[in-house]
């Protein structure tokens, strides 16, 4: 029977004064795992590595830390935004933006499909007592400013004091256009709303958009950007706003248990991605294009679109469990869960050859029938 590569190892135990031979030979043959489920699998580099060892440390809580001080420097001076606060997670961070924002009671507009209304746990409401307002988003990822100008609530003591417009940029991989970020500034500015940014993948846009970016973080009051995620550092996200802001996120940082000591290790590991893996996103763009035309011509699989980094298919209901399972044979790992569709996710630790084996592991099982 035909055995999984990435379980190879594990099986036919050898004698005791061979097993260190027997297992260098056959993890050297193993073939290493292909990751799709997202970009946040990526894992630091070996001169990644080398530059968190190096990295000068201080207390963070005491604002001690060197390299996270200086990362904060540079994000804030790249962005162009006053200040900086360097955070574990996305999550928190666009929490920290909220609570930052927003006073109890209050409210923010934001995409019923937003990270920062259906996937962060209801932190915002749990924590800040913030209540969100969902608007349906259109197919790129804007909201569309009239239904926004709807939901904004009267000043009246019956409703929640609406205080926030949230974007998000990209979007399922879709990259909000440059001339609606400008629109939803100047909206956000004549009704007296701060404007944030859910900039995960902030970077996947400039790029994919052909500007700095600063050029899209120029329209926002603050802008949450992830290290961990394309750019491959192993943790953490940096806020950027005013600085009065940032003083409000550092102290909501310490309350939600955010306070960290030596963390210029890590700081250190978001500085290298910062200089050595922004414009290589456009790699990770360019294998999600090709992954997307191999996939299109095969029977079973439907090409829903492939945005950045990302490719969203179709398969077959009925088939995605044994789907799942053809794959982690082949080495391959994909998100599946009860639906059809599909989202494969291409990063720094996928290559060419990579997106290559993706597409024969799927050809090879749909041509079963």
């Amino acid at each position: 029977m035909p055995m999984s590569s990435c379980s190879a190892w594990r099986l036919a135990p050898a004698a005791p004064s061979d097993q260190a031979g027997s297992l260098f030979f056959q993890r050297a043959n193993t073939v290493e795992p292909i990751d799709l489920r997202s970009d946040t699998v990526t894992r630091p580099t070996p001169a990644m590595r080398a530059a968190m060892l190096d990295a000068p440390v201080g207390d963070d809580v005491y604002g001690e830390d060197p390299t996270v001080n200086a990362l904060q420097r540079r994000v804030a001076d790249d962005l162009g935004f006053e200040a900086a606060l360097f955070v574990p997670t996305g999550t928190q961070s666009n929490l920290l933006a909220l609570m930052s924002h927003c006073e109890r009671g209050d409210e923010y507009l934001v995409g019923a499909d937003a990270h920062t209304y259906k996937f962060e746990g209801g932190g915002a409401a749990v924590l800040g007592s913030i209540q969100p307002q969902p608007i349906p988003q259109e197919a790129d990822g804007s909201l569309p400013l009239d239904k926004v100008a709807a939901a904004i609530k009267p000043v009246d003591p019956h409703f929640a004091r609406t205080r926030l417009l949230a974007l998000e940029n990209t979007w399922h991989g879709r990259v909000l256009p440059l001339d609606y970020l400008k629109a939803a500034r100047d909206f956000a500015s004549e009704r007296g709303l701060g404007l944030h940014l859910d900039g995960a993948r902030l970077y996947n846009a400039a790029v994919a958009s052909g500007v700095p970016a600063r050029e899209i973080a120029r329209h926002f009051d603050s802008v949450s950007v992830c290290l961990s995620k394309g750019l491959g550092a192993p943790v953490g996200s940096v806020l950027v706003g005013s600085a009065a802001l940032v003083d409000k996120a550092r102290r909501w940082r310490k309350v939600a248990g955010g306070g960290w000591r030596q963390a210029g290790m890590l700081a250190a590991a978001g500085q290298y991605a910062l200089d050595h893996h922004v414009a290589r996103l456009a790699d990770d763009h360019s294998r999600a294009a090709t992954l997307a035309m191999g996939l299109s011509g095969i029977s079973g699989v439907k090409l829903l679109g492939h945005y950045t980094n990302m490719v969203f298919i179709d398969v077959p209901a009925d088939r995605l469990r044994d789907l799942d399972v053809h794959l982690r044979a082949a080495g391959v790992r994909i998100s599946i869960g009860y639906l059809p569709t599909l989202r494969l996710v291409t990063h720094l630790d996928v290559n060419d050859d990579g997106v290559a084996r993706v597409i024969e592991a799927f050809k090879g099982f749909f041509a079963r029938r």
